[in-house]
């Protein structure tokens, strides 16, 4: 067989498409083009094939005989073709794994640890979406999303990661190296201020009563964006255990004093109820499972 042989492809998909519906108006609608390019790419295929395949007699369209027969042979061949074509989408789609995610998390806590998981499961194509976006599986292509979140989430399938908490932390050099060594000391502090809006919970805790958010300077919607404001000197900041512990291991931050505050959300991984044992996602939830563990052995610390 002479492959060189073979008509247009494309042009063979608008016949189809033109046989099926018995129009090329129709057609044009469903493979969005114009009713002119079909009735092109048509007039080219019959030249290319030296036969009629359609009788046009005013505004109705008929299927010549060799047309019918044509349109047939074609439809099966078109179908074989996006058999093969889906197979092989379904093949990678199975080694891709679609994992959404909140940046600052991604930034912080994922990104630094992820090698390993590239290194366990080499078989697996990683997908990191970041984003404050919801998922909606229903629509979005994503696998599994990991959330700071209450647990919540009806109709899916939902595994607790481990807890988050909150407590101040600043560059090793601010005010000069001078850090403050009691709470009250904060109050000649700049306090860098996040949406969480946790410093008067952080306050209860550490027996300042009566003090407030501060209400000065900048407002920082991405917590891993406070977090650098702090790391690059700004001020002190009540930064998240779980985005701020490796920059206090790397040397970056200082935690000040031994009080922390829990916060009301934890973290989890969430998926389709369907998708919990996939190859893809199962690998997905082992490796967080131990990274989690590790997380929780080596960085927690002891609140007061």
């Amino acid at each position: 067989m002479d492959l060189r042989k073979l008509p247009n492809l494309g042009a063979l998909k608008v016949f189809e498409a033109a046989a099926r519906r018995e129009s090329f108006s129709r057609a044009a609608e469903e493979l969005f083009v114009t009713h002119s390019a079909v009735s092109h790419q048509i007039r080219a295929l019959e030249g290319d094939l030296g036969t009629a395949l359609f009788t046009r007699e005013g505004r109705r369209l008929t299927l010549t005989a060799p047309g019918k027969r044509y349109a047939e042979q074609v439809r099966a061949a078109l179908a074989s073709i996006a058999a093969a074509s889906e197979a092989l989408r379904s093949d990678d789609r199975e080694r891709r794994l679609v994992v959404s995610l909140l940046p600052s998390f991604a930034a912080r806590w994922l990104t630094p640890r992820v090698g390993r998981f590239i290194e366990r499961y080499p078989e697996l194509d990683l997908e990191l979406q970041s984003t404050h976006t919801l998922t909606d599986f229903s629509r979005d292509d994503v696998d599994a999303v990991i959330r700071l979140g209450d647990g919540n989430y009806p109709g899916l399938f939902s595994e607790h990661l481990f807890d988050e908490s909150f407590f101040p932390a600043c560059a090793p050099g601010l005010n000069g190296g001078r850090l403050p060594v009691e709470p009250r000391e904060l109050a000649d502090m700049r306090l860098l201020r996040n949406d969480y809006q946790m410093w008067t919970a952080w306050f209860r805790e550490a027996g300042l009563s009566g003090w407030r958010e501060p209400r000065r300077g900048v407002l920082y919607q991405d917590a891993s964006q406070q977090l650098q404001a702090a790391i690059d000197g700004q001020g002190v900041g009540l930064v998240r255990r779980s985005l701020a512990m490796q920059a206090i291991l790397d040397g970056q931050l200082t935690r000040l004093f031994n009080v922390e505050v829990p916060s009301p959300f934890s973290y989890w991984m969430v998926c389709p109820e369907p998708l919990q044992e996939a190859h893809r996602v199962r690998a997905l939830r082992d490796w967080l499972h131990d990274e989690a563990q590790q997380f929780r052995a080596l960085y927690e610390m002891p609140r007061a």
